[in-house]
């Protein structure tokens, strides 16, 4: 077992380094200041894609998408172009607290649901449905329902009302907090994790509302992190001497720009067709179609034998990169480079589950927003976001100088994760 007595990891999903550093210098989070007065803060790299449901899978159990299988929010049935959407069952990697020593508490971490049997306390987070598959053990279920405990902020609301969607914000991250308390006094526990995930909706719908300090939700946003911050500096004060304290984001956030529709750009170049008189969808893709793309930026080549209408062979796979390689990376708006990074998928994942990996994978520039929807009319445009995620600037935050030594220079999620596995392993 660890030498450290316990292990607390507390999530920020989406925060960026930059805002850290801007609210614990600002005065806005003086909780978090006072660790890091004694810690260590790095910059970290995200998962590929970064998303929450790739990344914090990497996290929890210390391995790439091709080790543990999610690849994305959305993924393809083996043979076919229908789609599925995996959950927590699908992960083939195990978690840290399967293998750990004690008992561990697990509040809100994405794409965990449904839960299972463990040693433990498992509350699952985005995405969640019902709300008695998302928590273990299911005795608590009447006394979260008594604090209003909800599973996630109903994002939908931003794009109906502003004032109810900030509202329920407020009321989840109140009950998010009264229910850590309950569960940190009441439990006997050897590792307690607690994400906020409120952050991220925040910053997709009003990022604009962080940089601009006239905006009227301005003081909203500012005060949902001094809440957060106060639930920081209540668990450093419960915390023993020598236990271990991380902190982290799965990924970064930054200002949106343009949304950039990638099934758009590879129809209207050639490489994806659509069978005459149906609506562009997967399910209507015709064998002239060479490549096509799921969010957010992940592109399949329509290989012959992989897929029923599959038209480029083994032999023609190479040609059909490099042609796509060439497209990505001459893309611009108003000469402004749209995406940043273009990798094979051999050159970023290695594992059983390869095979099951998109062939690119597009990283953007700053301020572009990659989709895979395939109705769009046109390349560019702009949704109800005002943020997106990025993928080199979330951070991970220890609270002393030893376990900061433990992680590399420039740390990705994945060595998070093995900090993380290795400090709660029996």
């Amino acid at each position: 077992m660890s030498n450290y007595p316990r292990t607390i990891i507390i999530g920020l999903d989406g925060v960026p380094l930059r805002m850290i550093e801007d609210f614990t210098s600002n005065g806005i989070m003086p909780n978090t200041a006072g660790l890091l007065a004694n810690g260590a803060i790095k910059k970290m790299r995200s998962s590929i894609p970064e998303i929450s449901s790739v990344a914090w899978s990497s996290i929890i159990t210390a391995v790439n998408p091709a080790q543990h299988g999610i690849f994305g929010f959305i993924d393809l049935q083996p043979d076919s172009y229908k789609m599925k959407f995996p959950n927590f069952s699908d992960l083939k990697a195990k978690p840290f607290w399967d293998k750990a020593g004690g008992e561990s508490v697990i509040v809100n971490v994405p794409s965990t649901y449904p839960v299972r049997q463990m040693n433990g306390v498992h509350i699952s987070g985005f995405v969640s449905i019902d709300y008695e598959k998302s928590i273990h053990p299911k005795a608590l279920v009447p006394d979260l329902k008594q604090m209003d405990y909800r599973l996630d902020v109903d994002a939908t609301k931003a794009r109906t009302s502003m004032d109810e969607f900030l509202e329920d914000v407020d009321k989840t991250l109140t009950a998010r907090i009264k229910a850590y308390r309950y569960l940190w006094d009441n439990c006997n526990w050897q590792t307690f994790m607690l994400t906020f995930t409120g952050t991220d909706r925040l910053m997709h719908f009003l990022w604009n509302a962080y940089e601009e300090k006239g905006h009227q939700h301005h003081e909203f946003f500012i005060d949902h992190f001094r809440k957060i911050d106060q639930a920081i500096g209540e668990i450093a004060d419960k915390m023993a001497e020598g236990d271990a304290l991380i902190m982290l984001s799965d990924h970064g956030f930054e200002r949106l720009d343009h949304d950039v529709y990638i099934n758009y750009l590879l129809a209207r170049e050639g490489f994806l067709q659509f069978q005459p008189g149906q609506d562009p969808s997967l399910n209507s893709i015709c064998p002239g179609t060479k490549a096509f793309a799921l969010d957010p930026g992940r592109i399949f080549i329509n290989l012959q034998g992989k897929f029923p209408n599959g038209n480029v062979g083994p032999q023609e796979k190479d040609a059909c990169l490099e042609k796509l390689e060439n497209l990505f990376g001459s893309l611009k708006r108003e000469g402004k480079n749209v995406i940043k990074y273009v990798y094979r998928k051999q050159d970023v994942y290695e594992g059983p589950y390869l095979n099951e990996a998109a062939d690119l994978i597009l990283i953007a520039e700053s301020g572009f927003n990659l989709k895979g929807a395939m109705t769009s009319t046109e390349l560019f445009a702009k949704g109800p976001f005002t943020g997106k995620h990025t993928y080199e600037d979330a951070f991970v935050m220890v609270n002393n100088a030893k376990l900061a030594e433990a992680l590399p220079d420039e740390p990705s999620v994945i060595d998070a994760g093995k900090l993380i596995a290795q400090l709660t392993a029996s």
